[in-house]
């Protein structure tokens, strides 16, 4: 089993080698894959904060239902959930990207600095490393923050998706009418963490440029 996971993990970073040589050989450094998987993720984040908000309005429409137009309501807020159940992988996704490729960039650098022979030139760039580590950790503070206040929307649509299937009429409906409200709340934060998250991952793309 050891085994099998060594060559699997020597197979993967194999392979990130090879990729990042296709793009150095195309004029592209770490540096600038790094800038390209934060503008990916800061733009999943936006397009994950409109998918989150039209599911709540799907679901609010489902509240207001009226006769035989519940049946339709609840599909239209089960595909809602399940675009945000995909956007939101998209979004973790992306966010594994931009901790990989930044790993393998501070590593990359970190292992070059001892290679300056220059005393001076030597401190200026760990300088710039230790301050480009520290930029990099407030985004990937504000990233994984945006993440989790996913989750919470995610099992509470979840739950009423589930719930609704089971007992899809006008009872169940009444029920649940106040679960729009809470979970308006937690979309509110989720906006405004990302918010932030998208202004961090903006103002660390300018480092880059």
């Amino acid at each position: 089993m050891k085994r099998t996971l060594v060559l699997a993990l020597i197979c993967f970073v194999g392979c990130r080698s090879t990729y990042y040589s296709m793009w150095e050989k195309l004029g592209r450094e770490k540096r600038d894959i790094l800038r390209s998987r934060v503008e990916d993720a800061r733009d999943e984040q936006k397009e994950a904060g409109k998918e989150f908000k039209s599911a709540l309005d799907r679901m609010k429409e489902m509240y207001n239902f009226s006769g035989g137009e519940l049946e339709s309501a609840y599909n239209k807020f089960k595909g809602e959930y399940e675009d945000c159940a995909d956007r939101a992988e998209e979004v973790r996704d992306g966010i594994q990207d931009v901790e990989t490729v930044a790993g393998d960039l501070f590593k990359e650098w970190d292992s070059e600095i001892k290679e300056i022979s220059n005393a001076e030139m030597r401190a200026d760039s760990r300088r710039k490393l230790d301050e480009s580590r520290t930029r990099y950790d407030s985004l990937h503070a504000t990233l994984k923050r945006a993440e989790s206040s996913m989750e919470p929307i995610l099992t509470r649509f979840h739950d009423n998706v589930l719930y609704l299937k089971h007992n899809l009429n006008a009872q169940a409906i009444g029920a649940l009418k106040g679960e729009s409200i809470k979970i308006e709340g937690d979309i509110s934060k989720l906006i405004a963490d990302m918010n932030a998250s998208i202004a961090e991952a903006d103002a660390f793309i300018r480092t880059l440029d």
